[in-house]
Parts: structure tokens; sequence; C-alpha cells
């Protein structure tokens, strides 16, 4: 047995010990890690605070603390500290940040912790900044963990990031949970690279990697509450893949064969075959409507605005 396979099933012996006993002594507001806590619990538990009238957050994030997490195959990037990659350090973390929680249990505030990621809520800007000085002061003098001042802030909880999501303040006042634009951004990130036009690889690949990753992807941000965010982003990957498809077709004899086994009109087709324009261009109009929803269902492509609807419902 290799050295890193025995320190691993070590490991998993000593969680197996330790949470019984560590467990149930951790705050209420922790959801990072613990057995029958999910992230999508925090994510409630946080809007939970901003409807009962708590519309300042203070964003609190430890310098140093994790490399990163994983949430049903999604990274969810935080910093780094802890002894890392091994199956006990997330224990350990929620053990030393205890003490975190009980201080402000003992404080009366209403918080909620994900691992190094902590958000305080309250009802006013000023308080908010009293909290952040108070609470900096405590992890440097007791904990001695620093707070990263660069991903901390006090601010508005729609103008903020918790585990991927943000909140929205609809119209009479309801909060609704939606994607972060930074989590819309990397998921575009990762869309981009495998929809790279000038990458020499088959649609089949590329259709593949993408309900690969997307499937993990929706499994947890299916929580947002934004539907039209879903759509968008679809109908920008189908662009995508068009503009891949039209490079492929680079000659005007394959343009005019493809297109015709599309069933589009000849004049259409004449028209588009003899296109000067783009790839980027060429992929919206007549060849949007032609390979539209049902042609790429056919291809094996994901639905998102589908698997959203259908993960909602299971739920």
């Amino acid at each position: 047995m290799g050295s890193g396979l025995f320190e691993g099933r070590l490991n998993n012996c000593f969680i197996q010990l330790l949470t019984p006993i560590f467990d149930p002594q951790f705050s209420e507001a922790s959801y990072g890690f613990r057995p029958g806590r999910k992230a999508h619990d925090a994510v409630r538990k946080a809007r939970q605070y901003v409807e009962e009238g708590y519309e300042w957050a203070v964003d609190l994030d430890i310098e140093k603390f994790f490399a990163g997490v994983m949430i049903n195959g999604v990274v969810i990037e935080t910093a780094e500290g802890t002894p890392q990659g091994g199956p006990l350090s997330p224990l350990l973390a929620n053990i030393l940040l205890d003490d975190l929680d009980k201080e402000l249990e003992k404080r009366g505030h209403r918080f909620v912790r994900y691992a190094d990621d902590c958000n305080i809520y309250v009802k006013s800007k000023r308080a908010g900044e009293r909290v952040m000085a108070n609470i900096r002061k405590f992890l440097q003098e007791r904990l001695k963990l620093k707070v990263n001042e660069q991903k901390s802030a006090v601010d508005r909880p729609w103008k903020l990031k918790f585990l991927g999501f943000s909140m929205h303040k609809a119209k009479g006042g309801k909060i609704l949970i939606r994607l972060a634009p930074q989590t819309i951004e990397r998921v575009k990130e990762k869309i981009r690279g495998i929809t790279d036009r000038n990458k020499p690889i088959s649609m089949a690949e590329r259709i593949e990697r993408l309900s690969s990753y997307l499937g993990g992807w929706m499994g947890y941000f299916t929580l947002a509450e934004t539907l039209s965010v879903f759509k968008e982003l679809e109908g920008w990957m189908r662009r995508r893949l068009r503009m891949c498809l039209w490079k492929q077709w680079k000659r005007v004899r394959t343009r005019y064969r493809e297109l015709r086994a599309l069933g589009l009109p000849e004049w259409v087709i004449h028209e588009m075959a003899n296109a000067r324009r783009g790839p980027w261009r060429m992929a919206h109009g007549p060849m949007n409507r032609a390979l539209g929803n049902a042609y790429w269902r056919t291809q094996g492509l994901m639905s998102l605005t589908e698997r959203y609807q259908s993960l909602r419902q299971a739920w």
C-alpha cells in the first residue's frame, strides 16, 4: 500500500472518530463540510436574514486558509491555509473557526459561515463597519488569523458574492437568489475554451465536454431563481457552437451541402453560402433558426433551461 493511500485511510479513520465528538458542538450557523448540511442551506439562510431586514452584509474572507472547495463538481474559490489535500483539513478548520462562531453568537450577530467564507448580516453600513473592525481584531489577536482585505467588504448583499451566488431585490421587496456576476463570467470562460473555433476538435467532442461540465455546474447553481440568466447563457453558448460549425464549413460548396441538409430555402442557401461576414456574425440570423433547440437536442447538447426546470421540479 502506498504511503499516500495509507495516509488517506488514516485520515478517514480520524474523521470517523472525531466528527461525532466535535460536530454536535459546532454552531448552527456553520455549514461547511458537516454531515447533513450543504452550501445551498447556507445560501438560503443568508437570504432569510436579508428578508428579515438585515440588508447590509459584512463579507469576511480569512486569508490563507483553503485553496478551494469543490461542491457538486464545482470549485468554489477560497484562500489557503490549514493542512491541504487531505479529508481531515475541513474538520480541523471547523474546529479552529468554532471560536469565531461562538464569539459571533455571544455578540448576538446573525451570520452564516461556510469554511473560511463568513457573512454577517446587519441593518446599516455603520453597524457593518463596526462589526468588521471588531471581528478583524478578534481574529488577529485571539486566533492569529488575518482578514483578506481585498476579498472582504461591507456592502449590500446584492453587490456581494457568497458561495458563487448573490441576491436580487425585486419589485415589491422580494429577495431572490441569483448567480453572482463572477460566477457567470467564470462559466463563460470555460465555455469559451471549449467552443474556441480555432481548436481542432470535432463538434461531438465539444458537445460532450460541455454536457459533462455543465451537468455538475447546473446541479449546484440551479438554486438561483433567475431563469432568464440561464436562457441568455444557453443562447450565447449555442451561438458559439454555430460559429464553430461555420468555421468548419470553409468552402462554399461545403456550405451549400450542409445548408441544404438543414432544409433551408434555396435562395437563403445561396445568400448564406456566398456571404463574406465572419463566423460570429454568420452564427446569428437564418443559421440561428435552422440550428435551433431541436437540432442541438438531437446532437446531444444539454439544454440549460430544461435541466434547470427538471432539477427544480424534483426538489
